[in-house]
């Protein structure tokens, strides 16, 4: 039996034709892009091409973008840099509770430095009002980093609605659209954003490869000094063949985006409907609708969700129970819990994520196991009662 992988909010597999382009970088166009002669020159230009590429993708222009080494660094960098850099102004920042830790814990790290953090709460489906955010408001709130879409759950935020408010009262406004970028339409204009985050490795292109918009005139402090690369944003000789890789990727994504979302939407309806009729005693976590197009989350009472996943793993299947940067934690998800499920539920998670390669045989495949692995576990399972279960019903 071939092997379904359904973890694609962790990271995709490279797309051949994203290999293809890079290669060249790897072997004989090796020049490092700050030097003068022929093969610096040469470099440089695939170089600016990129960003040309990645510009045009996200709605913005190409000296508004700074390659980085991923997600997590593009978010350190935001908000870092925009913390520092406007200080001055004030000292508070706001975010939300179902942040990612590149941001979450970026946050706290600040506040160990003197800024004051507002942690805003989200609904039951993991939206953040904007009116909450307008009245987190102070004179001293010099940002407000708010997701474009939970990693987890695949909840889209309403990013523009907040924008709006924060433009007026000249906020700002940072948000990590690490699983956005690529799946659906990002354009930085529309949401009215000053700072981005993004990663190459979310929709098929490299890993240790991302991206931070940064809107003309926002002033940030570098996160890593040294040399002047980046028109002295961010040091360090920049990855080019990981850059270049990058934007064929998205260039690809976005080309494709409108025709895979809508196939992606069928195949995540198709799971749920089949999880939630099949499988008694089972939440859907996110929003029904607001979600990502792949996105498919749901709780099991009365198991844990790594048994789950190792008996899923036995049976051919890769998923997960959330972030992929949380897997070795004992606690639950934070998302979770934010989301008002008690401890003994959000451990029982699980995430599917599709993608490009998904099909309908693969989620058939997987309600062939999964029903059956659930019943198994809850049988063993010390809390769960099927008769008692039954009458309560």
């Amino acid at each position: 039996m071939s092997r379904i992988y359904l973890d694609h909010a962790s990271t995709t597999p490279m797309r051949p034709e994203v290999l293809e382009v890079m290669l060249p970088f790897l072997k004989e166009q090796y020049g490092n892009p700050s030097s003068i002669y022929g093969e610096g020159r040469d470099a440089r230009k695939a170089l600016d091409q990129a960003r040309d590429k990645l510009a045009k993708a996200l709605g913005a222009s190409p000296r508004e973008i700074v390659f980085t080494s991923g997600g997590s660094e593009a978010d350190n960098f935001a908000i870092k840099g925009a913390a520092f850099a406007l200080r001055d102004r004030g000292n508070h920042i706001i975010t939300s509770a179902i942040e990612h830790h590149a941001v979450y814990n970026t946050c706290r790290y600040l506040e160990k430095h003197g800024f004051r953090i507002t942690v805003l709460p989200v609904d039951s489906y993991g939206l953040e009002d904007p009116a909450d955010v307008e009245a987190a408001l102070i004179p001293e709130t010099n940002l407000v980093s708010i997701m474009h879409a939970n990693n987890e759950i695949g909840t889209i935020q309403p990013i523009t609605e907040i924008s709006k408010t924060l433009r007026e009262r000249k906020v700002l406004f940072h948000t990590d659209a690490v699983q956005t970028v690529g799946h659906i339409p990002v354009n930085v204009q529309e949401l009215g954003v000053d700072l981005l985050s993004l990663s190459a490795h979310k929709f098929y292109g490299p890993k240790g490869v991302g991206a931070l918009y940064v809107r003309r005139g926002v002033r940030l402090d570098p996160l890593i000094h040294g040399g002047a690369q980046e028109h002295n944003r961010r040091a360090g000789t920049e990855n080019v063949a990981g850059i270049v890789g990058m934007a064929e990727a998205l260039e690809l994504a976005v080309e494709e985006m409108d025709k895979e979302a809508q196939r992606q939407r069928e195949l995540r309806d198709r799971l749920i409907k089949g999880i939630m009729e099949r499988i008694p005693h089972t939440r859907l976590n996110g929003h029904p609708t607001k979600r990502l197009p792949g996105n498919v989350s749901v709780c099991f009472e009365f198991i844990e969700g790594e048994s789950l996943l190792l008996n899923l793993d036995m049976q051919g299947i890769a998923a997960s129970s959330g972030s992929a940067c949380t897997s070795g934690s004992l606690e639950p998800s934070h998302v979770l819990l934010a989301l008002g499920l008690p401890h003994e539920i959000a451990h029982g998670s699980l995430r599917v994520t599709l993608g490009r390669d998904t099909t309908a045989a693969d989620i058939d495949a997987v309600m062939e196991v999964l029903p059956g692995t659930v019943d198994k576990l809850r049988q063993r399972s010390p809390l769960y009662d099927a008769d008692a279960l039954r009458k309560a019903h």
